[in-house]
């Protein structure tokens, strides 16, 4: 397993992350805890979680049963040195969370507490900012973005709350790095600059969604990540199973992503199902499998130092864990390059 450097740290992450968002839901702990045991005898040191967590559907009884589960692992195994552990505070987008109303510096000193009691360990690696307060174009709200009633003054203030209490718990060692979350270039950039002018932590990885089907960080994103020595952490680069073929406009797998959110988070859209057919030909055509070609070309991008990815059973995470070990031909990556000209944004 190839190990990146996260951001300007001296920490390596392994180019796959284990993602966690099912263990409470859709996965038992006793799967989580296997599904932890086989992704590092691959390879991993990589894990994601949040407070929010388990999804599908999220709901105010199980928020933080991942993080619980993650923690009982720890306390059976004791394997604390062996992961770098990475989790979020709920913004806007928390709902059960304290009823969406987001995070400020205040909040975030006691979320960190939480996170860290759930997972029964003194410090996180990588805490994240879930979602920005102000908003942000993510989950198909690009379609009807308007940041023309943002308050300039009013972010930059929240900013620096945040980036204090983020210096607090570093100096107290309850929190090692600093990332964010469905954030974008101007957001990102904010961060950075208030970080450098006032010697406070700096942002060293932004997790959003990238994948074969989402390819919005492909511009002043991946500028920014690759100037700054931010690393980009996608989530959901096999596009939530829709590239497996599972799916098709009238069919459902029973227990599947898509039974418990009918639109998977509006990725259902009528461009999308000839989008899949394209890179599934890509597949077909080449002799991979569609899913691990999915997530081994997210790797193949120079501003991503590590793919999460997320599995509900054994079979499924064998087959992601696959795609370290495969190289996608300049012909692979030509075909793909044709058919994201053909559905450059299918939802």
């Amino acid at each position: 397993m190839k190990m990146n450097r996260l951001g300007r740290t001296d920490v390596m992450v392994s180019e796959l992350c284990l993602g966690s968002m099912t263990w409470g839901t859709q996965n038992t702990e006793a799967e989580g805890h296997a599904q932890i045991d086989r992704a590092l005898d691959r390879g991993v040191n990589f894990i994601d979680t949040a407070e929010m967590y388990p999804t599908n559907p999220v709901s105010a009884e199980t928020v933080g049963d991942t993080e619980s589960i993650i923690g009982t692992w720890l306390a059976r195994t004791g394997r604390r040195g062996d992961i770098v552990l990475a989790t979020k505070v709920s913004g806007t987008n928390g709902g059960f969370v304290r009823e969406g109303r987001g995070y400020d510096g205040a909040t975030i000193r006691q979320t960190v507490d939480q996170s860290l009691e759930r997972l029964r360990t003194d410090h996180i690696d990588l805490y994240q900012l879930h979602w920005p307060n102000r908003g942000s174009y993510h989950f198909r709200q690009s379609w009807t973005y308007d940041p023309s009633g943002q308050d300039r003054a009013e972010t930059e203030a929240h900013m620096l709350d945040v980036l204090r209490a983020m210096d607090d718990l570093v100096k107290a060692g309850k929190v090692r790095h600093f990332g964010l979350s469905n954030e974008t270039t101007w957001g990102t950039m904010m961060w950075l600059r208030l970080a450098e002018e006032h010697g406070l932590p700096r942002v060293v990885s932004v997790q959003n969604e990238y994948s074969l089907l989402a390819r919005l960080a492909d511009t002043d994103m991946a500028e920014m990540c690759v100037n700054e020595d931010v690393g980009l952490l996608p989530f959901s680069p096999m596009a939530v199973g829709l590239l497996s073929g599972k799916y098709a406009p009238d069919v459902t797998p029973e227990g599947t992503r898509r039974s418990l959110t009918p639109d998977l988070g509006g990725r259902i859209t009528p461009r999308v199902w000839p989008a899949i057919d394209a890179y599934r030909a890509v597949a077909a055509r080449h002799g991979l499998d569609a899913n691990q070609m999915a997530l081994a070309f997210t790797l193949t991008r120079p501003f991503v130092v590590s793919s999460i990815f997320g599995a509900t059973s054994m079979e499924q995470l064998d087959l992601a864990l696959g795609a370290a070990d495969l190289t996608l031909s300049d012909e692979v990556l030509a075909d793909i390059a044709e058919a994201h000209k053909t559905h450059p944004m299918p939802f």
